[in-house]
């Protein structure tokens, strides 16, 4: 005869026996979560210890070679040139001078290549999707073509072979005379601000805010309503009006001071560099093959019901896209675009190949040479261009969180 438990008995279903592994998770319960904070505890001591190791290392090795180690040598005398600077500079500034002349011609080219980049890359996306077949093959052969080539490749070819076959500044191109295009650079009238450029500016601000607000009240009332609002005489009148205004009332907010060929070369005016031209040119048309490659599949991501909803309503293609279709791809697009968007900041170091004054050619290159304090030097350059990379993530995520939160209202 067999005896049951009491709850056998009252008709209790009988629960199934724990495991091994449970039951021990069971019994150390707090202790587990200790020792995992344990663990790590000790991979951030290692992680010290052979930081400070490498940098004893290092420190001894300079003594040794009676190399000085610290920042002091960036209030020391350059003693050189650098052909672009966006702040006065000369030869008797120091190094921490040369440090924010190649940084800001590193940001320089930066900012206009993702600009023209994200432009061109939209543009050939779109033409790829096209139902032209001539325009959606161009495009095609285009992302084919560039995205293959080495990026250094790109940049010596617009250098060497497009820019430096241009004539002399004696035989220079010219545009009704105040423009002038010859392998020295393009040489434009420099404009000079006035006393009224401050009124003129925020007139251009006030008409710019101004249409952005009237073109939100526009799509939001398209959504609410269905109806749609034409904008574009009010958007007119304010980005032409107000300026045109502030230029009546309070005077030129310019003036221009004109080149002038004078011996070999030209005087006055602004000039852009070929090599600056040229690292724009490569870095622009080498990243907007990626571009395009990302916003197309990140088109190709909505639905098609999304663009059949779009002309049932009455919407033309493009503004099917630019309301329906882009605002939902681009929860696709943006984590790649960003990816893009820093591969061609940290591409621009290659402009040392072609004598661009950027911040590793002049910093990580002139200065090193000059002053030997490589460690110091390059784990600066390092610094930086973390530091770019950091900001335009943080950048482009807050614009996806805005992207997600207008999709989820």
């Amino acid at each position: 005869m067999t005896l049951r438990s009491g709850a056998a008995m009252a008709g209790e279903p009988r629960k199934p026996p724990l495991r091994l592994a449970a039951r021990l998770r069971r019994a150390l319960g707090g202790q587990a979560g200790w020792g995992g904070v344990v663990v790590q505890i000790l991979f951030v001591a290692l992680v010290l210890w052979v930081g400070y190791e490498i940098i004893e290392n290092a420190r001894a090795n300079l003594q040794a070679q009676r190399i000085a180690s610290g920042f002091g040598f960036m209030s020391n005398t350059a003693s050189f040139a650098v052909s672009q600077a966006l702040i006065p500079y000369t030869e008797s500034d120091t190094y921490a001078r040369v440090f924010v002349v190649g940084l800001l011609n590193t940001l320089l080219v930066s900012i206009i290549g993702i600009v023209i980049a994200t432009i061109i890359g939209v543009l050939v996306a779109l033409g790829r999707l096209s139902p032209n077949w001539l325009l959606a093959r161009i495009s095609g052969g285009y992302v084919e073509l560039i995205r293959n080539l080495p990026l250094l490749f790109q940049i010596l070819f617009w250098y060497l072979a497009v820019l430096a076959t241009l004539p002399n500044p004696r035989q220079s191109i010219s545009l009704f005379g105040a423009v002038f295009l010859s392998n020295r650079g393009l040489v434009v009238p420099n404009p000079v601000p006035q006393a009224s450029f401050g009124v003129f500016v925020v007139a251009i601000v006030i008409g710019i805010v101004a249409s952005l607000v009237m073109g939100f009240y526009a799509r939001r009332r398209l959504f609410a309503t269905g109806q749609k609002l034409s904008i574009w005489p009010f958007v007119l009148a304010m980005l032409l009006g107000l300026p045109l205004l502030a230029f009546v009332l309070f005077g030129a907010p310019l003036t221009f001071d004109m080149p002038q060929l004078r011996g070999f070369n030209f005087a006055g005016g602004a000039r852009i560099l070929p090599e600056f031209a040229a690292l724009t040119i490569a870095l622009s048309t080498y990243t907007a093959a990626f571009i395009a490659e990302i916003v197309r599949a990140g088109i190709q991501s909505v639905p098609k019901g999304q663009m059949e909803a779009g002309a049932s309503l009455g919407l033309s293609r493009g503004e099917t896209l630019r309301l329906i279709v882009i605002p939902q791809a681009m929860r696709v697009i943006l984590p790649p675009l960003t990816n893009q968007y820093l591969n061609l900041t940290k591409n621009s170091s290659l402009a040392v190949a072609i004598g661009y004054p950027d911040l590793f050619s002049v910093f990580a290159g002139t200065t090193l040479s000059q002053t030997g304090q490589a460690v110091e030097i390059i784990a600066l350059t390092m610094g930086v261009y973390l530091l770019i990379s950091l900001v335009t993530s943080a950048l482009m995520s807050l614009y996806g969180w805005r992207i997600n939160r207008s999709l989820a209202a």
